[in-house]
């Protein structure tokens, strides 16, 4: 296997703050690297060392010769006022290319992109149009390694599969190796094959696994644990010999000078162990809520807007009941964030209103947001009256909190209280914003994309603190982890007015690519157009898409229940299973729930194949 690029040793630091030390990194032909690691941790730092873009403190970086490399940062600079297709032009201009090749490289990219106009100057784009933009950029150069830094950040869900597409070798010339930071969870298990993780937890600094994301999850689980046990056998040996340096210098005198040392050694070695263990800090993520028994929290019927001229939605009726988990999906521009703003001013008389419709709340019911664009910020103020904006005390849950404890609560250390906020990154911002919502008891919770800049293990707690939640929750989100694990429900936003809800983002994507496919298809003969639907489906002898659609996947579902049958069986027979009578119950339990998911899948796998038979 070809090394394209290797890292020895690198270390950085930022003033007094250590960012990472020895990290070892080899870059092979056919890597596809996630990179993750607590905010702070140096990921975007080490992406720029790899580029060239910043100098490390230690240690150096070796490449082929010849290797082309692309940077996509987080944030995207542009000739503004020119067009997309001229941006990915002047991308090519050093590279002494002729006509035709620009030509055919920048229209292939420009078609993948799907830009419905492709003429237009680039200050008008969206966010996530901006962001294609960026990565068709970073392709149209054919790299050999290709660097990204977030490249999920402003992409809607359509946009992140479209990217995983475009990672996947959908190109005709696709980067030998990539390198990504993200957080989005369900991407890293998409694209990577090979995981890396920087934290002060590991020895070396990193965490390496051959892999996607879910494979690295059991190794991280495997490897914290070992440490764990380490430390425990340490400090165990350390009791011992500890008792044995506190006798007198008689009980010691035939003993050799050297286990003197070792023990010195020891101790050494137990403390690096515990302040490793101790170096994985997460937020503390908890919301408050009223506690109101109110059945009905908030219930609209009919609501419909419109923005110039533009149809949003129309006749959408919601009923917010205390448990209720809603997400909203839909393309960017579609209004999932208007209805956020609808819902909440529907207890004032003040800020936005449907254009028709009715929302009827429960008496003094409390409606709290998380705002996207984090305008409720002043980045003038510091970190400490944004904690605390009333003193150095907050009030949380009815209970006194010093803004210091406050604080470290979020990860924030208290040299940084006087840091005006402006100053500090985007996900230090995210959790100042989660902070200031914990301290507001919530009936409903509006949350507007609050996953941005949040690394992983922040994510984690979010997760777990929205589940815990219980009043009602609407999220806008294209982290389809945390739609899948939190929302029971979803409602879909085609973008003409149209709107439904659906099981899962999963159905609301494949019943809009269905109607999209539809639409795009031209019409037949004049006989056929005239059959009625039902009866063409039945005369081409298939099941709808979404039967279809599981029809094809229930096999494999089924030989997975199998499998995961037969290694439950065998679990039970096992020694230190039989010895151990709470385990034994927890495998018969997971075992009983196995054998009735098969039998649900033999089920519905015959009820598929009767109705795929009788359609035929």
């Amino acid at each position: 296997m070809s090394h394209l690029l290797t890292c020895q040793a690198l270390g950085k630091s930022f003033g007094a703050q250590r960012l990472f030390e020895n990290i070892n990194l080899v870059i092979n032909h056919g890597d596809r690297i996630g990179l993750i690691g607590p905010n702070g941790s140096g990921k975007s730092t080490l992406l720029k060392i790899l580029c060239g873009r910043v100098d490390p403190d230690e240690g150096k970086v070796v490449s082929r010769k010849h290797i082309k490399m692309a940077y996509l940062a987080q944030a995207d600079v542009f000739l503004e006022q020119a067009s997309v297709g001229d941006n990915l032009e002047a991308a090519l201009d050093s590279f002494g290319l002729d006509e035709t090749e620009r030509y055919n490289r920048v229209q292939a990219l420009l078609s993948r992109a799907e830009f419905p106009d492709t003429s237009i100057a680039v200050e008008l784009l969206s966010g996530g149009w901006r962001k294609r933009l960026a990565i068709c950029r970073s392709f149209v150069v054919h790299p050999d390694i290709l660097v990204m830094d977030e490249p999920t950040n402003h992409l809607d869900i359509e946009g992140v599969i479209w990217l995983e597409k475009m990672l996947s070798g959908a190109l005709p010339k696709s980067p030998d190796a990539f390198l990504l930071v993200s957080h989005d969870r369900r991407f890293l298990e998409n694209t990577a094959n090979r995981m890396v993780e920087l934290s002060a937890v590991y020895p070396e600094g990193s965490l390496q696994v051959n892999g996607g994301y879910s494979r690295f999850l059991q190794a991280r689980v495997d490897f914290l644990q070992q440490q764990q046990q380490l430390e425990d056998r340490l400090a165990n040996k350390m009791r011992r010999e500890a008792e044995w340096l506190s006798r007198g210098p008689k009980a010691r005198a035939t003993k050799a000078r050297y286990r003197i040392d070792e023990a010195h050694k020891l101790q050494n070695h137990l403390s690096e162990v515990k302040n490793r263990n101790r170096a994985t800090k997460q937020v503390r993520i908890a919301f408050d809520s009223t506690g109101r028994k109110t059945k009905k929290l908030l219930d609209a019927k009919g609501l419909s807007k419109s923005y110039e001229g533009k149809a949003l939605f129309a006749d959408l009726d919601l009923v917010l009941t205390p448990g209720t988990r809603l997400g909203l999906l839909g393309r960017n521009g579609c209004g999932k964030s208007t209805l956020m703003q609808i819902i909440a001013a529907s207890t004032s008389s003040d800020g936005l209103k449907a254009d028709t419709g009715t929302i009827q709340t429960a008496p003094d019911v409390r409606i709290v947001s998380f705002d996207q664009k984090r305008e409720a910020i002043d980045p003038r103020i510091t970190l400490r009256r944004a904690l605390a904006p009333d003193g150095d005390a907050i009030i949380f849950r009815e209970q006194s909190s010093h803004v210091v404890s406050w604080a470290q609560r979020f990860l924030f250390r208290p040299d940084q209280l006087e840091t005006p906020v402006g100053q500090l990154s985007g996900g230090e911002q995210a959790r100042i914003l989660i902070a200031d919502l914990m301290r507001q008891p919530a009936d409903i919770l509006l949350l507007d994309e609050p996953t941005n800049d949040l690394d992983i293990p922040s994510l984690d707690v979010l997760e777990e603190s929205l589940l815990d939640f219980p009043g009602a929750l609407v999220l806008v989100s294209h982290d389809r982890f945390l739609l899948d694990s939190v929302c029971d429900q979803v409602i879909g936003f085609d973008g003409r007015g149209g709107v439904a809800f659906y099981a899962d983002y999963e159905q609301w994507l494949a019943d809009l690519n269905r109607r999209e496919k539809d639409e795009s298809e031209p019409d037949n003969v004049v006989a056929d157009t005239t059959t009625p639907k039902k009866e063409k489906q039945k005369k081409s002898g298939k099941l709808s898409y979404m039967d279809q659609r599981e029809y094809d996947q229930i096999e494999e579902k089924i030989m997975e229940g199998e499998e995961e049958q037969e290694r439950l069986q065998t679990l039970m027979g096992a020694p230190e299973t039989v010895a151990d009578p709470q385990q034994l119950e927890s495998v018969w339990a997971a075992l009983e729930q196995a054998k009735q998911q098969v039998e649900q899948l033999y089920e519905r796998w015959n009820e598929l194949e009767e109705k795929k038979e009788s359609s035929e």
